[in-house]
């Protein structure tokens, strides 16, 4: 939890490094909270078939947008890569799968252009 929260806390910071933990504890609590709104939302009866979205879900997602954009760019500082390889990510197919295979990867051993290794700030 202390992961998703230490996101939460820098919320709009584009700069520095995120580790992959922090990164994909980052997105394992967005879908437990997403699938528990889903399911309040259904429950409820505010959710949207059509727009595949329910309010409460809704809701979270706009208030998470900028977080899961900063630790992403951040991710990507991590690998060495530049924040605007996140556009990559609008080409269809392609895009996605680049993204993944750049969140999977290890980071940098030691300084890079963007920070300090995050691996040894935690020691």
């Amino acid at each position: 939890m202390n992961w998703y929260l230490q996101v939460l806390r820098k919320y709009a910071v584009f700069s520095g490094r995120a580790r992959r933990m922090e990164y994909w504890y980052f997105v394992l609590f967005n879908f437990i909270i997403g699938v528990i709104l889903g399911v309040i939302d259904y429950m409820m009866g505010t959710y949207s078939a059509r727009a595949g979205l329910g309010l409460l879900g809704g809701v979270y997602s706009l208030a998470v947008l900028i977080p899961s954009l900063a630790v992403t760019v951040r991710r990507l500082h991590d690998i060495g890569r530049s924040g605007w390889w996140l556009l990559i990510g609008l080409v269809p197919i392609v895009g996605p799968i680049v993204l993944l295979i750049f969140a999977v990867q290890d980071g940098n051993p030691g300084d890079n252009r963007y920070g300090g290794d995050p691996k040894q700030a935690a020691i």
